[in-house]
């Protein structure tokens, strides 16, 4: 009696997000038990910013995290996040009640139209030059979340997939946050800590934005393309759980006098955010009220009455809710951290092997640090006031300007953001309905590149004496 075997192939499955994320609460616990805990003294500097003093890093009282300690920090880890958190929820709910509306659905018709075959792509460079400079400027990055999915389901209307909207947002906000020639968050404190003046080498990091703007649209639209081509192709190929919009769907979608309001209120919701973060430096309270004012008066436009305004933001809140519960976790990460006492010994022990370098990959170097850095400080201002401290320093003892230590610094904190699991990969991946392997599986090979890119664009500073 013949008996046929069958084997299966065992595909190697990412670990659900918050078991990964747990996962990496275990680990940051563990080390607080093998890391000497340390710290830097701290004065306020004459910005007010809390800053810490370079070559003061002494060894403390170890304070290593406990099993039940460690469960506490991600209650900590949510308090600490909340006003992301909330804002996420707010925002992201408002900007539902516009995409329920069918505006977009109009709008992506109209676009059907204008762009055909493979002109299609040309919408990857110019919303992620439109995003990059939001993020470049004045600093928006959680306020783009609330329109991931919006444009996955444009990207996936023009045949590609879900991955290359969400690439759209996540790498133009990214992008501009690596070549921010005037963001107050980032760059703004990282100057002002390293007392170099505002508009420093304004030229300089506005070429590297657009170096990284070439090779980042060229990537995501050399996937596009690919995908558009064979659609199995695809990372997300078989998926059933990505956001989806179809042409068939859309293309003959209603885009009259109310969609067209709805598209105006958006318009004119961002400008408000734009203007009240730049003159007033509005931040989450504010622009939260913009984006309620925004949802409801959209939904008065579509004619629709209090109690299916109160369904749709109910459904909005439940959507996004996994999605900002793993904010929380993310950040119990830097609580744990915290208490044991190892952010600062992190962060000196990195700075060490600089001494030992020619100068001209020092900056190569301090770009490598700082990319590690931001994996424990996920925070841009946070960053700043622990590493520039130390890097501002030892720029001058190494022979590179200061501005090098901030263009470092820059380029470590923007472009991680989107893939250290820290930070915001888990989030924007599951606002696009995309699992967030998947979303490594593109962004990484691209973040590579991109880290390639500045790497040179670090060199090519040195050369032509940036900043000195």
């Amino acid at each position: 009696m013949n008996e046929e075997k069958t084997t299966k192939k065992k595909k190697i499955t990412m670990p659900h997000i918050y078991v990964l994320l747990f996962g990496i609460i275990v680990i940051c616990t563990l080390l607080t038990w093998v890391l000497p805990a340390g710290e830097f003294d701290r004065v306020v500097n004459d910005a007010g910013t809390t800053v810490a003093v370079a070559g003061t890093y002494h060894t403390v009282e170890s304070s290593p995290v406990g099993l039940f300690e460690m469960f506490q920090q991600i209650y900590n880890g949510m308090c600490d996040a909340s006003s992301v958190i909330f804002f996420v929820f707010i925002s992201f709910a408002s900007i539902n009640i516009i995409i329920k509306s069918g505006a977009f659905n109009g709008l992506v018709a109209f676009l059907l139209k204008i762009f055909k075959g493979r002109m299609r792509v040309a919408i990857i460079p110019i919303f992620m030059l439109i995003i990059g400079m939001g993020s470049s400027t004045i600093g928006l990055f959680e306020e783009w979340f609330p329109f991931v999915p919006v444009f996955a389901g444009i990207a996936m209307a023009m045949g590609f997939d879900a991955i290359v909207g969400l690439a759209i947002v996540a790498l133009g906000a990214g992008m501009g946050y690596s070549g921010a020639f005037v963001n107050p968050f980032t760059v703004g404190v990282a100057q002002s800590i390293a007392e170099v003046s505002t508009m420093s080498g304004i030229g300089f990091r506005l070429f590297c934005h657009f170096c990284m703007l070439v090779v980042g649209s060229i990537l995501t639209m050399r996937y596009a393309l690919k995908v558009q081509a064979d659609p199995t192709k695809s990372l997300t190929y078989g998926d059933k759980n990505h956001i989806s919009m179809s042409e068939e769907s859309v293309q003959n979608a209603p885009f009259g006098v109310r969609e067209k309001l709805v598209l105006g209120i958006l318009l004119a919701g961002v400008v408000a955010v734009v203007y009240g973060a730049k003159v007033y430096g509005w931040y989450f309270e504010e622009l939260s009220a913009v984006f309620v004012i925004m949802g409801l008066l959209s939904a008065i436009v579509m004619g629709w009455g209090p109690n299916k305004i109160g369904e749709m933001y109910s459904g909005g809140f439940t959507e996004i809710a996994m999605a900002c519960m793993m904010i929380g976790l993310a950040r119990g990460i830097l609580m744990v951290l915290q208490a044991g006492n190892i952010i600062d010994t992190v962060a000196y022990y990195l700075s060490l092997p600089l001494s030992y370098l020619p100068s001209w990959l020092c900056g190569v170097a301090m770009l490598i640090m700082q990319t590690f850095l931001n994996f424990v400080i996920p925070s841009g201002s946070g960053q700043a006031a622990t590493s520039m401290p130390i890097m501002a320093p030892l720029a001058d003892l190494l022979g590179v300007s200061r501005d090098m230590a901030v263009l470092a610094y820059q380029f470590g904190d923007g472009l991680s953001n989107i893939v250290w699991p820290t930070a915001f990969p888990a989030v924007l991946a599951g606002l696009a309905g995309v699992k967030v392997g998947k979303w490594w599986k593109f962004i990484i090979p691209v973040f590579i590149a991109l880290l390639l890119v500045q790497a040179v664009l670090m060199v090519v500073a040195y050369m032509i004496g940036f900043g000195m």
